[in-house]
């Protein structure tokens, strides 16, 4: 199936590790010009070879999304990079956890405002593309209460709701914009493993609660993110895709 990506340009916040880097990957792998951004600079430079090796053009910068100015920046220099933005994938989260005030201020600030401000500033470039596409990563932990019920996952459903809402608003100018919301998702370094080695306890009655036994693989996850981003996707806006396994055990109407 052609997912009709090759050719477009797109930004992926948090691209260096898990959901994200596979995020970038997968759209690399469809011939998808990538702009990348992460904490680690030298993290966000290998990754950068990495996806040019894939024969595109691959841009990345060391960026805190929750430092306004400096997303903004990397999005406008992201822009210039590429020539043009057709795709938004926001990604990053605080994970922050803890019911008090510091990760409730964490959750907003990079989770709830990283993905607004992203958006708002490729939004001149989308309003130009002729395949504009927004995908949100949000969790299983915003649309059910689980272990991860308070600052995370309030802001997850938050994402949810702005998403749709975003959808519907952008409609008329043709930008589509989806919810991608994966269930537990284990990669090495990642939360699980860090669960899994500092909390066993925690890990096992989680994995015991996914019904295929397993977790994700988080290039499960971004292939779904791929084919919402993708002309393919043309017709499909405001959803949330639940990957998760069947994890969750809400009915979608």
């Amino acid at each position: 199936m052609d997912l009709g990506l090759k050719g477009k340009k797109a930004i992926v916040t948090g691209g260096t590790k898990g959901i994200g880097r596979r995020c970038a990957e997968g759209l690399a792998a469809e011939g998808v010009d990538v702009a990348i951004c992460a904490r680690n600079a030298d993290d966000v430079k290998a990754t950068v070879k990495a996806l040019a090796a894939k024969g595109v053009k691959a841009f990345g910068s060391a960026v805190d999304v929750g430092d306004a100015a400096a997303l903004r920046n990397w999005v406008a220099s992201a822009a210039k990079d590429l020539g043009g933005i057709d795709i938004v994938v926001s990604n990053v989260s605080a994970l922050a956890i803890n019911p008090d005030e510091e990760s409730w201020q964490k959750e907003f600030n990079v989770d709830m405002m990283g993905t607004v401000r992203v958006i708002e500033t490729a939004m001149p470039w989308l309003e130009k593309s002729a395949a504009a596409s927004v995908v949100v990563i949000s969790s299983v932990s915003g649309v059910e209460i689980d272990f991860a019920a308070g600052p995370y996952g309030a802001m997850k459903a938050a994402l949810i709701h702005y998403a749709a809402g975003l959808s519907n608003k952008l409609a008329p100018k043709h930008i589509r914009v989806n919810t991608v919301s994966p269930g537990n998702t284990y990669f090495p370094g990642g939360v699980w493993n860090q669960i899994e080695q500092g909390m066993p306890d925690l890990y096992k009655s989680s994995l015991a609660a996914n019904p295929m036994g397993r977790m994700a693989k988080p290039e499960e996850v971004a292939n779904g993110v791929v084919f919402l981003a993708s002309p393919a996707a043309s017709f499909i806006t405001g959803t949330n895709l639940m990957v998760d396994g069947a994890l969750t055990k809400r009915v979608q109407f």
